[in-house]
This record gives structure tokens, C-alpha cells and sequence, in this order.
């Protein structure tokens, strides 16, 4: 039997909004041009969030930093 998800892995509909603002001005920044390098982004926004990163801010310096 599968153990059930926490309600940790669960975002809410705040949080969901938080990450597609990081994701929307980071992929802007970055210019991305393939789903794959879009997909890799959003996880990885997700997974910092998960993992602890929950200011907007941080977020996208997290994503930023080497390209300004």
C-alpha cells in the first residue's frame, strides 16, 4: 500500500500563485524556449518552496542570480 502524501506536499491556492509569479518573471528573465527547460524550472521553483525558500523574493534571486 502507498503511504499517504502529507499535507506538507500540498500547496495552497497562495502559495500556487506565489510560485507562478517566481516562475512567470524568472522564465522572462531567462527566456526559455523549450517545455523541458520550463518544466525543469517550475519543479525546481516548487521543490525550494517545499523545501523551505517561501519569500517571493528569495525565490527569484534563487533563479536569477547568474544572469544579472
Amino acid at each position: 500500500m502507498f503511504p499517504l502524501e502529507t499535507e506538507q506536499n500540498v500547496l495552497d491556492d497562495s502559495e500556487v500563485a506565489l510560485c507562478q509569479r517566481v516562475y512567470n518573471h524568472v522564465s522572462s528573465l531567462r527566456q526559455l524556449k523549450t517545455d523541458p527547460d520550463r518544466e525543469e524550472l517550475a519543479g525546481r521553483i516548487i521543490q525550494s518552496f517545499q523545501h523551505g525558500v517561501k519569500d517571493e523574493d528569495a525565490l527569484v534571486r534563487l533563479f536569477i542570480g547568474n544572469i544579472l
